[in-house]
């Protein structure tokens, strides 16, 4: 008597339906393990793809320079002791970096304007409508080349516009939709800091970010020469280098080199300076987001050891309720392979269902995360998807190899008197 490999899985899901409630309490480890891996590989992957998106449009060939490391914006209380020792970087260095470093194309200047200067916070405002929340920035005319943005309406500043230090704007799609909700604002007065700027470009909505949200939405970007003029007493200087097609590690390393010359640093000491490329700042982000995984992959894990026991000993279990049939089909010629065939698929179906279930449990919290959070974005990856059901089948392949193997060897005759 040969079972095929089709009578063995009809069997199978047969004796899961027959106790389906003892099913189901025996694979709740499974689910939460293979619910816990999906979902937390779902956010991790969506996170990474607008990092990776926001990068990107900050321009692939670019080299960022600043004092310390981590985010730019961060007030100095925030950083390491170490880094706040540092020296600040200076505007002058942008053009000693042209001059000296041969794979560089252009360097472009950005000053960063604390959202609290003096003790007075920057606020945005026109008649009837203001926003506090906006992120100030003077920048030479050049970075709207360097790292170009998609524009909604209007330019950008021009360089005669910077060079005469002018009273214009330009803001990001957050501030426009808080401050002009009904219209174009271009051409329109800004007041900001008891000063009026004139509106002359507003950025179409960003693309990428952290956790949903990108900066450039809350842009206000004025010329560097106004920010250095409105603003003396702010030094917070950042540097973009953007270097020739194919040459970005040339440039990365002339640039890393003639900022230790303008730092008079001596052969050996470290960099008193923060240099990253997009791709270092994603490898960061990367080495961050696998730790995350690492704890949620030993969670998943604890939930499989404890739904395969659970499989283990639900098959055991098994195996002593159906003895005579065992023995039945043992008399009618069933062999060994056979009897260890119909319980390895019983066990394989029962961890399978359970990592089903998981898998449409951790999509509908997907889904749901991102209906609630929309600044949370998350994407079912298809790897973890087919990861989730092919570990929940191995899970039941090992775990019910004993009980098979035990149901084989009964012998026919000792298991027909079995009562």
């Amino acid at each position: 008597m040969n079972i095929s490999p089709g009578e063995n899985m009809n069997m199978a899901l047969q004796a899961v339906w027959n106790h389906r409630f003892r099913s189901l309490l025996t694979i709740l480890g499974i689910v939460i393990g293979i619910t816990t891996v999906v979902v937390v590989s779902s956010l991790l992957t969506g996170l990474r793809a607008g990092v990776v998106t926001f990068f990107q449009d900050l321009g692939p060939d670019n080299i960022f320079l600043f004092r310390s490391s981590g985010d730019p914006s961060a007030p100095d209380q925030q950083l390491p002791p170490k880094e706040r020792k540092r020296r600040h970087l200076r505007p002058e260095y942008a053009e000693y970096i042209r001059k000296t470093c041969m794979s560089v194309q252009d360097v472009g200047i950005q000053v960063l304007i604390p959202s609290v200067v003096d003790g007075n916070p920057l606020i945005a405002k026109v008649r009837g409508y203001e926003s506090d929340t906006i992120a100030v920035t003077g920048q030479s005319t050049n970075m709207s080349d360097i790292s170009p943005r998609d524009y909604k309406y209007g330019r950008p500043f021009t360089f005669e516009e910077e060079q005469r230090g002018a009273h214009v704007v330009v803001i990001g799609a957050n501030v426009a939709d808080a401050l002009f909700p009904t219209g174009d604002p271009i051409g329109s007065a800004m007041l900001m800091d008891g000063a009026e700027y004139t509106i002359i470009g507003v950025f179409d909505k960003a693309k990428g970010g952290f956790f949903g949200e990108n900066g450039f939405d809350n842009a206000v970007i004025i010329p560097l020469r106004t920010a250095e003029t409105r603003y003396p007493q702010v030094d917070r200087f950042m540097i973009t280098a953007k270097a020739l097609p194919g040459k970005r590690q040339d440039a990365y390393d002339e640039v890393d080199a003639a900022m230790r010359r303008l730092r008079h640093l001596a052969a050996g000491t470290p960099d008193d300076f923060s240099i990253s490329t997009p791709d270092q700042i994603i490898q960061q982000f990367d080495r961050i987001t696998g730790l995350i995984g690492l704890v949620a992959i030993a969670i998943s894990g604890l939930g499989l050891l404890v739904g395969g026991i659970g499989v283990m000993n639900i098959m055991l279990v098994s195996v002593t309720e159906r003895t005579r049939e065992i023995g039945v089909r043992k008399a009618l010629g069933a062999r060994r392979r056979d009897i260890v065939g119909q319980f390895l698929v019983e066990a394989m179906t029962l961890t399978g269902a359970g990592g089903v279930l998981g898998i449409v449990i951790a999509v509908l919290i997907t889904m749901l995360v991102g209906a609630l959070v929309p600044s949370l974005p998350s994407k079912v990856p298809t790897w973890a998807l087919v990861t989730g059901f092919s570990v929940s089948v191995a899970v039941g392949m090992f775990f019910g190899v004993w009980p098979a193997t035990k149901a084989a060897r009964l012998d026919p005759v000792d298991a027909l008197r079995y009562e």
